[in-house]
């Protein structure tokens, strides 16, 4: 891979880093879905509770590492819904 299509995507990934009020940086797993080409997110979720698996069997802390989150969603005419997320 070439080092400026490298750098690009590392940009790309770095600039959707979100950081908690202690200053720990973490990415929602709603944001990574569509930087790793996913365009649904149940195909995304099995991803994700595959990576806590590996998490899990490799004897780290699943909670330091993977926090379930939801967040509100804009639906239209000023209404929200509440979707599942992870950090």
């Amino acid at each position: 891979m070439k080092k400026e299509l490298i750098a690009m995507l590392t940009d790309d990934f770095e600039s959707h880093a979100q950081e908690t009020e202690n200053g720990v940086e973490y990415w929602l797993a709603r944001d990574l879905q569509h930087l790793l080409g996913y365009d649904q997110w149940r195909n995304f979720a099995l991803v994700v509770s595959k990576a806590k698996t590996a998490c899990k069997t490799s004897d780290h802390k699943v909670l330091d590492h993977f926090a379930d989150v939801s967040k509100m969603v804009d639906i239209g005419s000023g209404n929200g819904r509440k979707i599942d997320d992870a950090r």
